[in-house]
């Protein structure tokens, strides 16, 4: 039987999955690949404590998640296919209250980094806040 996600392990684990997922994926891959490059341990430790901060509520991320968002070459197809894959990885692990607190938050990130990035890209001369 499934468990819920209860640790920074469980959240490792689903990071480390989701994220292996990602990178063999023919819409995500090339343009973490592209973005990411040599230096996925550290992209991973900042998703380990972004995830642990959220569902855990322990406070070890410090930072604005949607800046880094706003110049890569993605649209509604990438971040419809990263909801699918992260909730698929979610199902495939875990089970209970944080697994669907999980993909809930991820949907509703997923809604407004979209928003945000037509936004600033309709609007170029607008700065999102750092």
């Amino acid at each position: 039987m499934k468990q819920d996600i209860q640790t920074i392990e469980d959240i490792k684990l689903l990071v480390d999955q989701f994220y292996e997922t990602v990178r063999k994926d023919n819409l995500l891959g090339p343009v973490f690949q592209e973005r990411i490059q040599n230096n996925w341990a550290k992209h991973l430790e900042k998703m380990y404590s972004f995830w642990q901060t959220i569902l855990l509520n322990e406070h070890t991320y410090f930072g604005s998640p949607f800046p880094p968002h706003i110049t890569l070459p993605i649209d509604a197809r990438h971040f419809e296919q990263w909801l699918e894959l992260f909730e698929m990885t979610v199902n495939r692990l875990y089970k209970g209250e944080k697994a669907d607190e999980a993909k809930w938050r991820a949907q509703k990130m997923a809604q407004m980094f979209q928003f945000k990035k037509e936004y600033f890209t309709a609007n170029p001369e607008k700065k999102p806040l750092i």
